[in-house]
C-alpha cells in the first residue's frame, strides 16, 4: 500500500499548478448548500446542457482539419491593435463610463469613478501548459503592469481563456479585490490571493465594493480545468451597477430565457458585453452565435432603444471551426437587422458607450481571408448603430417598444455579500 501512496503523491506532484485546486472544507459545504447544486454537480438554467461536442469524433476531425476552411480560422496578416497607453485610460471618462476591450473576453470598465477588470487573460496561451494549446492571435494591447490600479477583478468561470494563472498571480501582488463565482476562489487562493480579498458569490448574490454593486447572474455553460471535470465550481454572468451607470458581462453562455429575467431585474444597461465567438453546431448549448448574442442583448435591454452591445470572446484565440472574421461580420448583420447600437473597437481601443459616436467599422476585413464572393460591398453600419441612445429610443417608439427606467444601484464603501434583488 505504501507503494500506491507514493505513486499517488508523485502524480499529485506532477499536477500542473494551472490546474488550480478543487473546493474543499467550508467552501465545499457552501457549494452543497447552493440551490443550483444537485446530485453532486452544479446545474444549468433551462435544463441540462451538452458540455461535450455532439456527433462523432470523426465528424469533428473532418471539419477541424479541412484544408479549405482551416486557413480562414486565423487572420492572414497582423491584427491591428490599438496602441493603448496609460495616458489613454488615465484621464477620467467624460461621460463617467468607458470600456476598453483588451481582446477575447478581457475588458477594462471604468464606471462611476471605479475600475473593473473582467476576465483578464494576459498569457500567451489559454492552456495549462506554456508549450501547447491555443496561442494568441494578437499581442495584448498594453502590459498588465501599465494598466494602473484596479478596484475589482471579475471572473466569469474557471476555463483557461477566462481565468489565467500567470495573470492572477501578477494581480495577487496588488491591492485589488476579486469577485468570482462560487468555488472559483479555491483556485485563486492556491495562486496566492488571500481569502480576505475574495468575494465569492452564488447566482443572485451581490457584493458592494467602493460604490459599485456586483451581482452574479445565471449563465448556461460549465466549468473545469483539470483532467476530471467535477462541476464543483460555478459559472456566471455579471451585472455591475454604479450610482449613474450599469453594465453587463455575459461570460460564456448559451442562449436561454434567463436573459429576459436578468434584464427585468437589473436592466436596462448602458452597455452589454456579449459572447459571440467560438460557437459551433458541435456545442450549441454553451456558446452563442452572433444572432443569438444579439437576441440576448435585446432580451437584457428590453429592446434596441437601450444601450449598446460590445461583442466579446472572439478575434484573440482560435477556439472553434468558424472563420476568424465571422463573429464580427455576424454581429454587423445582426445589429443592422434590428437597428441595435454596437461598438466594434480594435483590441485596446477605449470608447465611451454613451458618447455620440463609438468605433463601428469592420476593421478585421483588412487582415481576414474574405469569404466566397467577398465581403459585402459599400457597407457601413446603419445610423442606428452609432446614434446616441436617446435618438435610438425615438426611432424605437415607432415599433411601440418600451421598458421601465433603469434602476441605479447605490453602494457603500464596505465590501459585503448579500442576496441580490
Amino acid at each position: 500500500m505504501a507503494g500506491f501512496r507514493s505513486l499517488s503523491s508523485g502524480l499529485r506532484a506532477l499536477r500542473p499548478g494551472a490546474f488550480g485546486a478543487d473546493p474543499s472544507g467550508e467552501r465545499m459545504a457552501r457549494i452543497r448548500r447552493s440551490p443550483h447544486f444537485e446530485n453532486g454537480v452544479f446545474r444549468n438554467p433551462g435544463g441540462p446542457a451538452r458540455t461535450r461536442p455532439s456527433g462523432s469524433a470523426l465528424d469533428f476531425a473532418k471539419v477541424f482539419f479541412d484544408k479549405e476552411t482551416r486557413p480562414r480560422r486565423s487572420p492572414k496578416g497582423t491584427v491591428p491593435v490599438h496602441a493603448t497607453t496609460l495616458a489613454d485610460i488615465a484621464r477620467p471618462p467624460a461621460t463617467g463610463l468607458r470600456l476598453t476591450w483588451m481582446g477575447h473576453s478581457s475588458v477594462l470598465a471604468e464606471i462611476d469613478g471605479r475600475r473593473v477588470l473582467f476576465d483578464p487573460v494576459w498569457g500567451e496561451r489559454c492552456s495549462p501548459f506554456p508549450f501547447a494549446g491555443p496561442k494568441r492571435l494578437h499581442p495584448v494591447p498594453l502590459p498588465l503592469a501599465a494598466l494602473g490600479p484596479v478596484d475589482v477583478v471579475v471572473i466569469s468561470h474557471d476555463h483557461y481563456d477566462h481565468l489565467d494563472m500567470p495573470t492572477i498571480k501578477a494581480l495577487a501582488g496588488t491591492d485589488t479585490l476579486f469577485a468570482v463565482p462560487l468555488g472559483v476562489g479555491e483556485h485563486l487562493e492556491r495562486w496566492g490571493v488571500s481569502a480576505d480579498r475574495l468575494r465569492e458569490l452564488d447566482w443572485h448574490e451581490a457584493t458592494k465594493i467602493g460604490g459599485l454593486t456586483l451581482t452574479a447572474t445565471p449563465a448556461r455553460h460549465f466549468c473545469g480545468r483539470g483532467l476530471r471535470n467535477t462541476q464543483h465550481t460555478l459559472w456566471a454572468s455579471w451585472v455591475v451597477a454604479g450610482e449613474e451607470h450599469r453594465i453587463y458581462h455575459s461570460g460564456d453562455t448559451g442562449y436561454f430565457d434567463g436573459f429576459q429575467e436578468i434584464g427585468a431585474e437589473h436592466g436596462p444597461f448602458d452597455a452589454t458585453m456579449i459572447q459571440i465567438g467560438a460557437y459551433s453546431d458541435f456545442w450549441p448549448d454553451i456558446h452563442m452565435t452572433p444572432e443569438e448574442g444579439m437576441r440576448a442583448h435585446l432580451d437584457l435591454q428590453g429592446g434596441p432603444e437601450h444601450g449598446l452591445m460590445l461583442p466579446i470572446h472572439w478575434a484573440t484565440f482560435n477556439l472553434a471551426t468558424h472563420p476568424w472574421a465571422e463573429p464580427g461580420e455576424g454581429t454587423l448583420a445582426a445589429a443592422r437587422a434590428v437597428g441595435a447600437r454596437v461598438a466594434l473597437p480594435h483590441p485596446g481601443e477605449p470608447f465611451e458607450p454613451t458618447a455620440e459616436t463609438v468605433p463601428s467599422g469592420p476593421w478585421w476585413r483588412a487582415v481576414a481571408l474574405a469569404p466566397a464572393g467577398g465581403f459585402p460591398v459599400g457597407e457601413a453600419l446603419a445610423d442606428a448603430t452609432i446614434r446616441t441612445a436617446s435618438n435610438a429610443a425615438a426611432v424605437a417608439q415607432a415599433d411601440t417598444l418600451s421598458d421601465e427606467e433603469g434602476k441605479a444601484g447605490k453602494g457603500t464603501e464596505d465590501p459585503q455579500t448579500l442576496p441580490a434583488g
